[in-house]
């Protein structure tokens, strides 16, 4: 079965509010890097947040600094994508992907995938 499974996807308004988790097997959890992706139609996909395992240090793409918190709750094995002040242009399928320790934002650096969640923003 898949080892990371996205939830929390929906709709909101701009302005508004959601919280996307990702659920990761406990297998690779603890050693896991993980990054949230997104892909609107047409578009590439790419990378938004990232957070390390063990020093747990966390990157940020610019369009996400101050309106997305990406965070780790070990004892869920969950990593969290808290989004506010969303946007239209935040709309896409958002994806989680784990690999080895250490953060990337390419996606072939990563292993392993969750199938996805769709968010829209839209009044």
């Amino acid at each position: 079965q898949l080892q990371l499974v996205e939830s929390g996807g929906g709709s909101a308004q701009p302005g508004g509010s959601l919280r996307l988790s990702c659920k990761i097997s406990e297998a690779i959890y603890g050693t896991s890097a993980v990054t949230w992706f997104r892909q609107a139609p047409g578009k590439e996909r790419e990378g938004v947040v990232c957070v390390n395992s063990g020093d747990g240090f966390k990157y940020y793409i610019d369009s996400a600094k101050g309106r997305f918190t990406i965070s780790r709750d070990n004892s869920k094995s969950t990593v969290y994508l808290q989004m506010t002040s969303l946007k239209p242009e935040d709309t896409a399928n958002y994806y989680c992907a784990a690999r080895r320790d250490w953060c990337s934002g390419r996606k072939g650096d990563f292993d392993s995938w969750g199938q996805g969640t769709q968010v829209t923003v839209s009044s």
